[in-house]
């Protein structure tokens, strides 16, 4: 929950840097929640002196960010970049692992499913490491559900 709270205040200070007439709505629409999830980040956000408002006409706003809210959006920025980095050597360092097994086992050759970063890892991991990806069923298969990298040796028996 907190990485995700994280993510919305950067995405929000983000959007609020660029365009400081956005409206709640289509902060909303961009974060895909809903405008009380929005309208709460910006009270806090508020409260802790990161963004100021101002009244821009009868019902609309201006929001600004203040100089502890661009620090806090870099801060935020750092910390995003640290997280994705550790992401990327942990699951670097698995699908290693999974590879080692593999060769250990006599193989060459791996079948990949999936998409996504994880699944670029897992391919440019291959190819640093000799292994190739093919479309053979019976060759051991790295399966990648959601952040994590699952082997199965047997192919498509198992």
């Amino acid at each position: 929950m907190e990485n995700q709270d994280t993510a919305r205040q950067l995405a929000l200070l983000e959007t609020i840097e660029r365009d400081p007439d956005v409206t709640q709505a289509n902060l909303a629409t961009q974060l895909g929640v809903a405008v009380g999830t929005v309208n709460w980040h910006l009270k806090r956000l508020v409260a802790k002196g990161y963004v100021k408002l101002k009244r821009a006409e009868r019902k609309k706003f201006r929001y600004i960010i203040t100089p502890e809210g661009i620090a806090l959006r870099a801060r935020l920025t750092m910390d995003y970049i640290e997280q994705q980095f550790l992401l990327y050597r942990n699951t670097r360092q698995r699908v290693k692992e999974h590879i080692a097994r593999i060769q250990r086992a006599g193989h060459d050759r791996v079948r990949l499913v999936g998409e996504g970063d994880v699944a670029d890892i897992c391919r440019l991991t291959c190819m640093e490491q000799g292994i190739a990806i093919v479309a053979d069923r019976n060759v051991p298969l790295l399966e990648i559900v959601g952040l994590k990298v699952i082997v199965y040796m047997g192919g498509a028996d198992e």
